[in-house]
C-alpha cells in the first residue's frame, strides 16, 4: 500500500503541505483506504494534492476539488470533478451540496481566513456522512497578524471552535442546556499543529447517562471532595441498606456477602435501639 508521503512525492502536479501533516493524516485516514468514499478538498492550486489523494485512497474513492481559479477546470481531463467558487459565500456551498450530496471527508486548504474557514465549516456540517470528518488546514493563521489575517482575535477560527466545544458538553445532563444540532452531530474535535479535525458522529447523539457498577458497594464509598469521611454515619446511607434488605437479595448472590459486613451489622443495631 502507498504511504501518503510517497503519494505526495509521486504526484505529477505541484502541491505543498507541512511535513507534520503526513503522520496526522495517516492516522486519521487509514480506515478510509480502499473504500468507496467521497473526498472534497478546498484550495487545490495546480492539482498535485488531488493526485496524491487518489493514489493514496485507491480507485474506489471519488476525489472532488474546489478552487477560485477557473483554470483548475482543466483537471477534469485527469478524471477529477472540479467546482469553481468562493468558499466564503454560503450560496456557493448550498449549490455545491445540491449537486454533490453528502461527502465523507472535507479538507479545507483554501484561503485560511477566519471567514473562509468558518463559513466552510458551518455550511458543510450537515453534509458530512455519519462517521465522516471536516479537516481545516493551516489553522495557525488564527494566531497570525500579518498577511491580512488580523489575528489573534475573538473572531478567529480557533476561537470559533472553542464555542463548539461548549455545545458538545451539553450532552452531559449536569449541564442544564438543551442540545442543539451541533450537540447531536459533532462527536469530537481534535487539535494538532495547524490542523483542526471535526469528527461527525456515527449516529445522532443524545444526553449521556451516568452508570454505576456494584451499586451495593456505594455505601462504602466516601467522596472526600464533599463528605470528608463522614458518609458512614449518614442516615441516607442507613435507609439505603434497609431498602436493600427489603428486596431480599438472594443468598446465592455474591452481593449477599455485603450484608455480612460488620459495618452493616452495626447500622442494623443502631436502627433497633
Amino acid at each position: 500500500m502507498n504511504s501518503l508521503k510517497k503519494s505526495f512525492r509521486s504526484a505529477p502536479k505541484y502541491s505543498i503541505k507541512w511535513n507534520n501533516y503526513f503522520e496526522i493524516y495517516e492516522n486519521l485516514f487509514k480506515r478510509f483506504k480502499n473504500k468507496k468514499i467521497t473526498l472534497v478538498e478546498v484550495g487545490i492550486g495546480n492539482g498535485g494534492s488531488l493526485f496524491m489523494w487518489r493514489n493514496y485512497f485507491g480507485k474506489k474513492a471519488k476525489i472532488i476539488g474546489i478552487e477560485l481559479n477557473p483554470e483548475a477546470k482543466k483537471l477534469e481531463l485527469n478524471g477529477f470533478q472540479i467546482h469553481i467558487g468562493d468558499q466564503s459565500n454560503p450560496n456557493f456551498w448550498k449549490n455545491f451540496y445540491k449537486k454533490v450530496g453528502k461527502v465523507d471527508i472535507l479538507i479545507d486548504d483554501g484561503g485560511h481566513t477566519n471567514l473562509q474557514q468558518i463559513t466552510t465549516l458551518m455550511e458543510s456540517l450537515n453534509y458530512i456522512k455519519h462517521n465522516g470528518m471536516i479537516i481545516v488546514e493551516d489553522t495557525h493563521t488564527s494566531f497570525m497578524k500579518d498577511k491580512g489575517f488580523k489575528n489573534p482575535s475573538k473572531f478567529s477560527f480557533i476561537n470559533f471552535t472553542f464555542q463548539i466545544i461548549e455545545t458538545l458538553h451539553r450532552r452531559n445532563p449536569m449541564i442544564k442546556k438543551k442540545l442543539n444540532y451541533l450537540s447531536r452531530i459533532v462527536n469530537s474535535i481534535e487539535y494538532f499543529d495547524s490542523i483542526t479535525v471535526i469528527n461527525i458522529a456515527k449516529k445522532k447523539l443524545i444526553k449521556s447517562k451516568n452508570l454505576e457498577n456494584n451499586k451495593l458497594l456505594r455505601i462504602f464509598f466516601d467522596d472526600y471532595r464533599f463528605n470528608k469521611g463522614d458518609t458512614n454515619t449518614n442516615p441516607k446511607k442507613i435507609n439505603y441498606v434497609i431498602n436493600l434488605i427489603k428486596k431480599k437479595v438472594s443468598r446465592r448472590s455474591y452481593l449477599y456477602k455485603i450484608y455480612e459486613n460488620s459495618l452493616i451489622k452495626k447500622y442494623l443495631k443502631d436502627i433497633k435501639k
